[in-house]
């Protein structure tokens, strides 16, 4: 068979490398030839023919063991075969010739593929993999002792050992390649896991906030309710049941802000009665003013409503309305305006609904004179409103007598110095009618 080597020379040969099967002769007259050999010994300073080496390795080193692992052997071949094999063994990478010069122990062989110093020499090798390594020149002088069936043989070994080193790298690499593949696998499942327990728990939470928002909801509901139902029974507490009502509207400047801002326009005094079987009625004040009054002007209603004794009572509803801004001075500069009901609006027919519509004085009291500081009508945030149902005809003469007094006094005694002063005024006027005819007589 013909083999090529560098590209400079052909060499023939026939041997057990390229023919497994045929049987070797020992050339016999090499063998006369390496006897004569002069050879050093391996484990100590003796020198010799090659003729006598074994003789002294028999002699000197019958117990040789290995300097790696310190483990003995009985003869020189056992040590050589156990030496090639041995995992403490420090040898230099195969791929040396290619620029990977670290030494190595056997046993960490595969970590040593996977370093950057030797992955980057086996890419250098493989252009070079068809081609042999370059031997090293203090190999030449022991190469030219060897036959050339000898140095082929060595040529393709060291071939074949680099090849196998590529072929144990690329393993290596394989092998850890699939286990990263398998970790990222299982990677991405956890992922995918976490993932769908991530997403679960972002809808557990959305329906705990949705719970969270419903049952606020259904708490400021219930917050309401309760200050309305609180309400009513302080209202029921004060209830009035002689046509007048003294209407006190605390928290004054942030009512008139949510008027202003238009949150709630208006306000609703509690219900009061002309009598305990009588008419059940209610005020209804806008603080910033209602249709061409609103910015201008504070408008003030009267609302007429359901009553249990509605089917007894007469309607439609005629008697005079009167509202008083107080003073709460001592000049008692008292606002007071009064209107009639018109008897043909459906506001004062007899109430189908809870409330009939508000009817009343769009402008009773200018923005002007309730915006200005240190104003007398209103004083620790606090508004008082009289509401009068003119139910005897009261003159407009006597209503400020009425509206002055002392709203401390027991209602009987109010009556009673009314109608004493009804009296006294009217005995006055008699008098003056007297006088003024008498005078007349005389001057006649």
């Amino acid at each position: 068979m013909d083999c090529e080597y560098d590209g400079n020379f052909m060499l023939n040969f026939q041997s057990s490398l390229c023919y497994p099967n045929r049987k070797i002769i020992l050339d016999k007259g090499c063998q006369r030839d390496m006897e004569k050999l002069h050879v050093i010994c391996y484990f100590c300073d003796w020198n010799g023919t090659f003729k006598y080496y074994q003789e002294h390795l028999d002699m000197i080193h019958a117990n040789c063991f290995c300097e790696y692992c310190k483990q003995e052997f009985k003869t020189v071949d056992s040590l050589t075969q156990h030496i090639s094999i041995c995992k403490e063994a420090i040898v230099d990478c195969i791929l040396k010739p290619y620029g990977c010069h670290e030494q190595i122990q056997c046993i960490n062989a595969k970590d040593h593929f996977l370093s950057e110093q030797h992955q980057i020499a086996l890419l250098k090798s493989l252009p070079l993999k068809t081609q042999p390594p370059i031997i090293d020149q203090s190999e030449i002088s022991s190469h030219k002792n060897l036959t050339t069936d000898e140095v082929s043989r060595k040529n393709f070994q060291e071939l074949y050992e680099t090849m196998d080193s590529i072929v144990g790298s690329i393993q290596a690499l394989n092998d850890d390649n699939q286990q990263l593949y398998s970790e990222s696998l299982q990677t991405q499942i956890s992922l995918r896991n976490m993932s769908e327990e991530l997403s679960k728990l972002k809808i557990a939470i959305e329906e705990t906030y949705s719970l969270i928002d419903a049952h606020q909801v259904n708490q400021r509901i219930l917050e309401e309710s309760l200050i309305s139902f609180q309400q009513e029974i302080e209202d029921q507490k004060n209830i009035s049941t002689d046509g007048t009502f003294i209407w006190k509207i605390t928290n004054l400047q942030q009512k008139i802000a949510d008027a202003q801002n238009e949150r709630q326009i208006s306000i609703y005094s509690p219900a009061f009665y002309s009598s305990p079987t009588g008419y059940k009625m209610r005020v209804r004040l806008y603080l910033n003013g209602d249709g061409n009054a609103r910015r201008t002007h504070m408008s003030i209603f009267f609302v007429l409503m359901r009553g249990d004794y509605d089917a007894i009572l007469q309607f439609p509803f005629s008697y005079k309305v009167t509202f008083c801004l107080f003073d709460q001075t001592s000049q008692q500069r008292h606002i007071i305006d009064s209107f009639r009901p018109d008897t043909k609006s459906n506001s004062f027919q007899r109430p189908c609904s809870d409330m009939n519509v508000a009817s009343g004085i769009p402008k009773f009291v200018p923005l002007t004179i309730i915006q200005e500081d240190n104003n007398p009508y209103i004083r620790d945030d606090t508004m008082f409103i009289k509401t009068i149902v003119d139910f005897g005809q009261i003159s407009k003469s006597f209503l400020p007598y009425t509206l002055n007094l002392n709203p401390g006094l027991p209602l009987l005694i109010q009556q009673e110095l009314i109608k004493r002063e009804q009296e006294k005024q009217a005995q006055e006027k008699l008098l003056n009618t007297t006088q003024m005819s008498t005078s007349v007589k005389n001057n006649a």
